[in-house]
C-alpha cells in the first residue's frame, strides 16, 4: 500500500512538473509572439512616418522652392506628430486585437470607434507637436499659409477631413499587418504542434510495432526449446541460456529505433542458431561476415519477421533441406538487404501477413515512400524478401542502448 501511494505520489508530481513546464512554455511562445508582432508594427510605422516626411518635403518644394512660404509643416513637427502617435496607434491595436470582430454587429462599431479616435488625433497632435517646437514663423503669422489656392480660414475642415481620412487609411493598413502577422503565426505554431503530435504518434506506433515481435519471437523459440526437452535436455539446456541472451538483447533493440547492421545481423544470427539446433539436419545458414558488413544503421529488429518467415514457411509443408542466407548490398547510397530461403512447391508462400505488415508501416514511418519491402519467389523454390532503404552511415535518432547490441 505505502508503495502504491508512493507511485501515486510520484506520478501526481510528475504530471505537475509537465503541466507547468507546458504552461511556461506556452507563455514564453506568447511573449515571443507579442514581440514579433510589435517589431512589425513598429518598422510599418517607421515607413509610414519616412513615407510621410518626405512626401510633404517634396510637396513643399514643389509649391515653393525658396522654403519662405510654409505651406507644410516642417519635418521635425511631422517627425514628433508620429511619435505621439506611435503610443496611440499601439493602445488602439492592442484593443482592437483584443475586442475580436465576431459578433459582426456588436463588435464592427467598436472597431470604426477605435479607427476614428486615433485618425481623429492626428491633426490636432501636429498642433501639438509645433507648439512643442516653437514654430514662431507658423504661431505667429498663421496667414502665411493662405496663399495657396485650397488654403485659408474656410478649409480647415475640409484639411483636417482630408488629414482623418489619409490616418484612416494608415490605421486599417496596420491593423490588417498586424492581422495578418497573427494569423500566420497561428499557422505555423499550429504546424509546429501538428509535426509534434505526428512525431508523438509516430514514436507510439514503432513502439507498439515493435512491441508486436516481442511475443512471436519468444512463443517461437520456446516452443523450439520444449522440442528439445523430451530428448535432449542438455540442449535444451544451452538452448535456455542462449534463449537469455536472445531476450536481453531484444529487450535492448526494443528501446531504441535504429542500430547498426552488424549487431541487426549478429542478433539474427543468433536467432536463427537456436532454430537450426532444433532442425540440425534439415537447416543450414548462411549470413554475412559482421566485419565485411558496411558501416550502416537500420531500424532495429527489421529483420527480425523476415528470418522468422524465412523459418515458419520455409519448414512448412515438406521435410526437404532448407537453406536460409541473409544478404546486404549498398547500390547508389541505397541499402539493400536480402532474406532468402528454400521452399517445398506444395508451399505458396504469400506476400502478405502480420509480420511482413510490420516491416513494411516500420519502414513507411521511417522513410516514408524512399523504402520499400518487395517479397516474392526471384526463382523457383527460393522465397526472398529484399528490403530497400536510404544508407544512413549515422542513425536519425541516436540509439541509447547500442553498445548493448554488440
Amino acid at each position: 500500500m505505502i508503495g502504491s501511494l508512493e507511485r501515486a505520489t510520484e506520478a501526481a508530481a510528475q504530471a505537475a512538473i509537465t503541466r507547468a513546464a507546458g504552461a511556461s512554455a506556452g507563455r514564453e511562445l506568447a511573449r515571443q509572439g507579442t514581440l514579433a508582432q510589435l517589431g512589425v508594427l513598429t518598422a510599418f510605422w517607421i515607413y509610414v512616418t519616412v513615407s510621410n516626411v518626405l512626401y510633404a518635403h517634396n510637396m513643399a518644394l514643389t509649391f515653393d522652392p525658396s522654403g519662405k512660404e510654409h505651406l507644410f509643416a516642417a519635418w521635425p513637427a511631422r517627425s514628433i506628430q508620429h511619435l505621439l502617435l506611435y503610443p496611440v496607434l499601439l493602445l488602439c491595436i492592442e484593443l482592437s486585437v483584443r475586442i475580436g470582430w465576431r459578433p459582426w454587429l456588436q463588435r464592427a462599431p467598436l472597431q470604426v470607434v477605435l479607427a476614428l479616435v486615433f485618425a481623429l488625433l492626428a491633426s490636432p497632435l501636429l498642433g501639438v507637436s509645433e507648439h512643442l517646437l516653437g514654430d514662431s514663423v507658423e504661431m505667429s503669422q498663421p496667414d502665411d499659409r493662405m496663399n495657396m489656392p485650397w488654403q485659408g480660414p474656410q478649409s480647415e475642415l475640409p484639411l483636417r477631413i482630408a488629414s482623418a481620412t489619409s490616418f484612416l487609411l494608415t490605421y486599417g493598413f496596420a491593423l490588417a499587418l498586424v492581422s495578418g502577422f497573427s494569423l500566420y503565426q497561428r499557422f505555423r505554431d499550429s504546424e509546429l504542434r501538428r509535426a509534434a503530435l505526428e512525431r508523438a504518434w509516430n514514436a507510439a506506433r514503432l513502439a507498439a510495432l515493435r512491441m508486436q515481435l516481442s511475443p512471436h519471437t519468444l512463443f517461437n523459440l520456446l516452443h523450439t526449446i520444449r522440442g528439445q526437452i523430451g530428448w535432449d535436455p542438455a540442449a535444451a539446456q544451452h538452448m535456455l541460456v542462449q534463449l537469455g541472451d536472445l531476450l536481453r538483447r531484444l529487450l535492448a533493440a526494443g528501446e531504441v529505433e535504429f542500430t547498426p547492421l552488424a549487431s541487426e545481423i549478429e542478433f539474427a544470427g543468433l536467432y536463427l542458431g537456436l532454430q537450426q539446433q532444433r532442425f540440425a539436419d534439415r537447416l543450414s545458414l548462411s549470413l554475412p561476415d559482421p566485419a565485411g558488413l558496411p558501416r550502416a544503421w537500420v531500424p532495429s529488429l527489421i529483420l527480425q519477421p523476415l528470418i522468422e518467415n524465412a523459418v515458419v514457411h520455409g519448414l512448412a509443408a515438406h521435410g526437404g533441406p532448407v537453406g536460409i542466407g541473409i544478404e546486404a548490398r549498398i547500390e547508389a547510397q541505397e541499402l539493400r538487404l536480402l532474406v532468402r530461403n528454400d521452399f517445398g512447391s506444395e508451399r505458396a508462400a504469400g506476400s502478405g501477413g502480420i509480420g511482413l505488415r510490420n516491416v513494411r508501416e516500420r519502414l513507411a514511418v521511417h522513410f516514408a515512400d524512399r523504402a520499400s519491402l518487395l517479397a516474392h519467389a526471384a526463382e523457383p523454390g527460393v522465397w526472398t524478401a529484399e528490403v530497400r532503404m536510404p544508407l544512413l552511415l549515422e542513425p536519425t535518432v541516436a540509439p541509447a542502448a547500442a553498445g548493448s547490441l554488440a
